[in-house]
């Protein structure tokens, strides 16, 4: 990996993108995004990750977030579980897709001597350090207007799995975050 794309400011806040293999929209179900919700809320709680902001797309995470705990052990932690949780989820909810998504995993997980069963996220964070106000504001507007580009909704802040609801509105999203003034 790029010496580009690493967590190397320790007090830094970072814009990440987690994306699933093959860009699968794996996050379609109520079910498999509430995995990715209430992991988010046990880092936040557990391992001191403080997000910023997030949305949660149908193939992909996009994350600002800061710590004063190692962001890339939290976010490889964050990986390895939801990757169980994922796949045990899709094994146990009525999922037209599960054959061929887990069938997708597996082939990819054969190919990886560190995965067992199933991998579910592509490597990498493709972690990007923001560095001043205009570059801040310009991660935010697109993390916050993906769902709108890509048509789920006409507002940002009517996309329940984003935190556009808590800047752009006097509605709570789902997670808690620190605003970035």
């Amino acid at each position: 990996m790029s010496e580009k794309y690493k967590f190397d400011d320790p007090a830094g806040m970072y814009f990440v993108t987690m994306t699933t293999v093959g860009w699968v929209d794996l996050f379609t179900r109520p079910e498999l995004k509430h995995v990715i919700v209430d992991s988010l809320r046990y880092c936040q709680k557990e391992k001191g990750l403080v997000i910023h902001a997030w949305c949660l797309m149908p193939s992909h995470l996009h994350l600002i977030i800061s710590s004063e705990n190692s962001l890339s052990g939290i976010l490889r932690d964050f990986k390895k579980h939801t990757s169980k949780e994922l796949v045990n989820t899709i094994k146990r909810i009525h999922e037209s897709r599960r054959g061929w998504i887990l069938e997708l995993f597996s082939d990819v997980a054969d190919h990886l001597k560190r995965v067992k069963n199933y991998k579910v996220w592509q490597d990498g964070n493709h972690p990007e350090i923001l560095t001043s106000s205009k570059l801040t504001r310009q991660k935010l507007n697109y993390l916050h207007n993906n769902p709108v580009k890509d048509e789920i909704v006409d507002e940002p802040e009517e996309y329940l799995f984003s935190s556009a609801r808590d800047y752009c509105s006097n509605k709570v999203g789902c997670l808690e975050v620190e605003r970035i003034e």
